[in-house]
């Protein structure tokens, strides 16, 4: 199967298990950044991590940038296919191409029509985000200002709190909020943080997206990771939590390398 069929044949899924997914208390959880086409990265991670108690969690932009988002995307879908309950890819805004397409995009403008609606309608499906009830949240980018978690199964594609998720950037010197117009990388600071938290309950939040952030934000309780080779931003790593383990920052993860 080519990775239209591939991409075709997983929406079923996708629409079924909602934009939020609820990660299970009793299995270890592995929460992968931006591969951006590093299918080095990605078959390392599943092969270490794909085992009978873990979950893994992509946190987005598995395409563009690297040198085989094709095969890479493929790749994560295909063993989702296999392992349902066991992988799952969130949206980020490199998976969300057919509501706010942006350049450069070298996996996009490479695809044929028929192949590019294929693709781009069945990632407009993936979950916004993965919840853990011990207080983490798992998403691409920033916090939307939603009231409460069951909210992002509503939250409308190209809406505020969906451009918040998909291309929300952060940053400790900002007080208020503030919009790149060019980008569409709207930018928050603590206020914005701790107030958004607050609401959703989140203790901790594992994003990805802002390759050059600092690893924490906010007192520790905010996780840029990386997966990547792409920037060039150093060690590939994903951050695991184990169950059991109670949750006052971002630092009772455990960060791992995967070179």
């Amino acid at each position: 199967m080519s990775l239209r069929d591939v991409a075709k044949a997983i929406v079923p899924n996708l629409i079924d298990q909602g934009r939020l997914i609820r990660l299970p208390r009793e299995r270890t959880i592995v929460f992968v950044g931006d591969t951006h086409g590093d299918i080095d990265a990605t078959e390392r991670i599943i092969s270490r991590h794909l085992v009978s108690d873990r979950t893994l969690v992509f946190l987005g932009d598995a395409v563009d940038r690297g040198p085989d988002s094709a095969g890479n995307l493929e790749f994560i879908l295909r063993t989702k296919t296999e392992h349902p309950k066991s992988i799952y890819l969130l949206m980020g805004n490199h998976e969300a191409w057919s509501t706010a397409p942006f350049s450069p995009a070298d996996f996009w403008d490479g695809l044929d029509p028929r192949a590019e609606r294929t693709i781009a309608n069945a990632l407009s499906h993936l979950p916004y985000a993965a919840w853990h009830p011990s207080g983490i949240l798992g998403l691409h980018g920033a916090l939307p200002d939603l009231p409460t978690l069951d909210a992002f199964e509503s939250l409308e594609l190209g809406s505020d709190a969906w451009r918040a998720i998909t291309w929300g950037d952060w940053d400790e010197s900002v007080g208020g909020s503030a919009t790149s117009e060019m980008w569409e990388r709207p930018t928050f600071g603590r206020s914005q943080f701790e107030s958004r938290a607050g609401r959703l309950g989140v203790r901790v939040l594992v994003r990805s997206h802002q390759p050059f952030a600092p690893d924490y934000l906010f007192d520790g309780r905010c996780l840029t990771i990386f997966s990547s080779s792409a920037y060039g931003r150093g060690t590939r790593q994903v951050a695991v939590f184990r169950p059991g383990r109670k949750v006052g920052s971002a630092r009772d993860l455990e960060i791992e390398s995967i070179d």
